[in-house]
């Protein structure tokens, strides 16, 4: 049986994420005292018993959430098999570094580098989010592309019917009445950021000097990647890939169907949450989809 293992972005979070691996084995609350090295600050203190608040904010919410997916991939040891793996925005970052890509305090240094990039941008430039439900990916795009004068894009295409749209606050709001008009529900995200959309350049620019700094390796199995989703072996190319990740969409129900066409019978969400399951069951409803379970 062919195992996708994938691993969830931002807004997965919850207070108390990875303190069963951290209590329960050595090797996990290792790696967690390195990334709280690494990070400079006692990020486990926030993500064991800190406040909703405390892990929204993306220099948390963004290394919280890869540590969580990447040492629960790591606790799974020898029954951590996959044939491809697969990561939502942030994830994607957690799928490498399982996937043996990159290691995992390069992994976290550059999660790191992209949540402190990411948050200048957008303290910079005020921008926001919305999810679009109830219309299909072609009208979401007209809309967008009918916005003139503001930034608009399509962001996250999550699962049919459920499109997440990216850009300046009035070109959001603008996009908003118009899906409204359109029939369809628009609900604002509360984000700080215009994540994926042409806004996130000077953070782009900020993490590419980062990974080009990083050594990237040839992965254990294809990491299906969000600019173009499907699946890549070769270490420059997913650099390459990695590269135009903030400004380009999520390709996540494209990934999902690619990922089924090369005959993946089971998906396995790795880290916090299970938005990822969701969203593989909206786009096959016979898929096998469950969260990775800790013994």
């Amino acid at each position: 049986m062919k195992k996708a293992y994938v691993f969830p972005g931002q807004g997965a979070q919850f207070v108390g994420m990875g303190k069963d691996l951290y209590d329960g084995n050595k090797q996990c609350r290792d790696m967690f005292e390195t990334a709280n090295d690494i990070i400079g600050f006692r990020i486990t203190d926030l993500m064991f018993a800190g406040t909703p608040e405390d892990l929204k904010q993306t220099k948390v919410t963004q290394p919280a959430i890869f540590l969580h997916s990447t040492i629960l991939a790591a606790y799974m040891g020898e029954s951590f098999q996959p044939d491809m793996v697969g990561g939502h925005s942030l994830g994607e970052f957690s799928a490498l570094v399982a996937a043996k890509a990159m290691s995992f305090e390069d992994g976290l240094r550059l999660v790191i580098a992209r949540a402190n990039a990411m948050q200048k941008c957008c303290e910079a430039h005020p921008s926001t989010m919305a999810a679009v439900l109830k219309l299909d990916d072609k009208t979401v795009e007209d809309i967008c592309a009918s916005i003139t004068g503001e930034v608009v894009v399509a962001a996250n295409y999550n699962c049919p019917g459920q499109l997440v749209i990216s850009g300046t606050v009035e070109g959001v709001n603008q996009a908003c009445e118009k899906v409204k008009e359109a029939k369809g529900r628009a609900l604002p995200l509360a984000v700080g950021g215009a994540f994926h959309s042409p806004l996130m350049e000077p953070a782009r620019v900020e993490l590419s000097a980062a990974i080009e700094k990083t050594s990237f390796h040839q992965p254990i199995c294809p990491c299906y990647q969000n600019v173009c989703a499907l699946p890549v072996t070769n270490p420059d190319e997913i650099k390459a890939n990695l590269n135009k990740q903030l400004t380009a969409p999520v390709r996540w129900t494209a990934t999902v169907q690619n990922m089924l066409k090369d005959g993946a019978e089971e998906f396995i969400e790795v880290g916090p949450g299970t938005a990822l399951q969701g969203m593989i069951k909206r786009v096959d409803a016979n898929a096998n989809a469950h969260s990775a379970v800790i013994q």
